[in-house]
This record gives structure tokens, sequence and C-alpha cells, in this order.
């Protein structure tokens, strides 16, 4: 074990939506940014995992960022934000004056590689441009949401393929498939999105789903189906599972540019391709389809991986989280995880966990 560098009472890992509400509240308690609390961030710049998504993606039904707590005190609201502007530079902006009005004195780009136990505190080992650092905390709340962990599924002859694999985390516009036959997998709002965006740009487009788009008649989420989904969420986190989807569980808002899609046959799915070869899709029946692209729009798995030496996971594949913290270390907290993964719940979550550490570090004598 090594001296860290530095120590403080709570690191937060993550300056998204979840990290930027836990520290607006520890603030609102007492904490000082900088010094009682620190917030690191991988990212390069402000706004989460917003700042790397495509270009093209715009704020609206289907991709919906709620204001951060206090965020009315900037005079903004993404309620009102331009609906034409790219939602990555709305988002970047909104979220870099937030951090300057409140002075949360964001650490980045800082990214976490381990944080290990020290007996009565956690060591946070993290890099920076500067070189590796380490901090010592009596508290963490990891925030670091999805983004840096896509799922890709496995089916036979997928490392075979020859064409292009693109993760939604890997994609950047529409053009660069012009002419190209594209496979787009996944059920949700983003594989919509693309199919929408390569319409005019590819040579052809197949939808391939393990399940049914779900296309709901309300242009809002239907309340009760997403009570439904985040108690899932919420059951599957308590007992240590994997995570299931929301967007299975809340479906997708019929828009009018959705269902005219729909009336033009551009949104027509096919059930799940059953293996994949060199040059193309192949369903069990043996029809084929040429690609020379698959788009994969099946999701992300919670980054952890920093968190392994704690030995938090269980046997079911996922780690046991009630009231936002976990149950086998209590000094460790989980922001924007399971039910409060969403952009409400993570404001929700926030006040709650910022409470939670603090009544922790009073415990603790901190």
């Amino acid at each position: 074990m090594t001296d860290p560098d530095l120590t403080t009472s709570c690191v937060v890992i993550g300056a998204g939506q979840a990290g930027l509400s836990v520290a607006y509240y520890l603030r609102r308690l007492g904490l000082e940014a900088g010094q009682e609390f620190v917030l690191l961030d991988r990212g390069p710049s402000t706004g989460g995992a917003w700042q790397f998504r495509w270009e093209a993606l715009r704020l609206g039904s289907a991709h919906r960022v709620n204001d951060l707590p206090g965020m009315d005190e900037l005079g903004v609201s993404f309620a009102t934000a331009d609906q034409h502007a790219p939602a990555r530079d709305i988002v970047a902006d909104y979220y870099r004056r937030y951090e300057e009005h409140f002075g949360l004195q964001v650490v980045r780009p800082a990214n976490v590689t381990h944080i290990s136990d020290l007996g009565r505190d956690l060591l946070v080992r993290f890099t920076t441009e500067n070189g590796p650092l380490e901090l010592g905390a009596s508290t963490i709340v990891n925030a670091t949401g999805t983004w840096g962990s896509p799922f890709i599924p496995y089916y036979p002859g997928v490392r075979e393929f020859t064409g292009q694999h693109v993760h939604t985390s890997d994609y950047e516009s529409a053009e660069s498939f012009a002419d190209k036959d594209v496979v787009v997998v996944g059920a949700g709002t983003s594989a919509i999105g693309f199919i929408l965006e390569l319409e005019p740009h590819a040579a052809s487009i197949t939808w391939a789903t393990r399940r049914p788009p779900e296309f709901l008649d309300e242009v809002e989420l239907n309340l009760e189906a997403a009570e439904k989904a985040v108690a899932a969420q919420d059951d599957a986190a308590r007992a240590g599972r994997a995570l299931p989807s929301i967007v299975s569980g809340t479906g997708v808002p019929r828009t009018r540019r959705i269902q005219a899609a729909i009336d033009r046959g551009v949104l027509d799915y096919r059930p799940m391709f059953d293996r994949v070869e060199t040059d193309a899709v192949v369903w069990a029946d043996g029809t084929r389809q040429h690609a020379d692209a698959i788009i994969w729009a099946t999701g992300f798995r919670p980054e952890l991986r920093h968190l392994a030496p704690l030995k938090l996971r269980e046997k079911e594949g996922g780690v046991s989280v009630a009231s936002h913290h976990s149950e086998r270390d209590p000094r460790v907290f989980f922001a924007g995880y399971g039910p409060a993964a969403s952009t409400i719940g993570a404001n929700r979550a926030g006040r709650n966990i910022a409470r939670q550490v603090v009544a922790t570090l009073s415990k603790m004598g901190r």
C-alpha cells in the first residue's frame, strides 16, 4: 500500500448528469468543492457522454435531457434550447456554464483506473495529462454511466465479418455510409434515429431486432410504463443482477417523423439474423443480406471496471445496490445506476446520495 498524494472526504467519479447533480447537493450541504469533495471526469470537455454523440443528434422527445438542479439560476433550460443545434453542443455549453457558476472545480481529463481498500479509507488511482495520481477518500460516488462500456452481442461468424462494425458509441455521420448496404441492429431510439439519417445516403438499410419495436401512440413516454421500467431496474440492482434495458420496458414515442417513416416503409424490421458471414448476415431459413456495415445500436453496460479490486460484483453479474449504496461496502455510492439512470432519476438520486454521504462522513467523525 502507498500513501495517497492527497486526501478528501468524497470523490465523485463522472461529471455527467448524475455526477453534477450529486456535486451540487454536496455543495448545498456545506462541503467545499476541490477540498472536501473532488469531482473527477474522464472526458476532455464538459457534457458527460453527450460530448461524444454524433453531430446530427438533436434534443427532442426521444432524446431528452432534464435540467440539472439549480440550473434555473443560470437562466437556461433544455426545454427551451435550440432544437436545431447539435445536442452535444447545447449540453456541453450548459454544463460548462453550470460548473463555472457553482464553482465545482472539475478535474479533467482524469481517467480513474483503480480503486482499492486501504482499510479506513479508499484509494483512487487516476491518470491525468501530467501523469498518474492517487487520492485517498472516505467515500466514493460512482457516476461513470455506461458510455465507456458499449455492448455488442455475439453471433456466430461476427469476428469474420470483413465490413465495418460500428457501435452507437462509434457512430459519427450517415454520410460515411453513402452507397453502402447497412444492417442496423437494435429496437431503441438510437437504432431508429440511425435508420432515418441513413435513408438518403445508404444503398440499402436492413433493420434487425431481437424483439418487435414498440411504438407508443403518446408522444411522451407513458408514465406507467416508465415506472414499471424503473421498478425493474431497482429490483435488478438490489439483487445484484445485470440491469435490464429501459427502452425495452417503455417503448419509443410515435412522433410524426417516426410515423411518416413507418408509412414510407423505412421502419420495416426483420427478426434477428442467425449468423454473420464475411460480407453478409444470414437468417435461420438461409435468407442472406449483403452488408458493407453493421451498426450495433445494442446499448451499453454500467462502467464498473475500476471498482473490480473492491469485489462488489455478485455472482448474478451485477452489483447489489440498495438506497444508492453498495450492499458490500456502504462507503461506495452509485449515481446514475439502475433506477437512477434516467436524467430525472439522476437529479432525485443526487440529493439523496449527497445526504447519505454527509451522514456517513458524520458517523466516521470526518
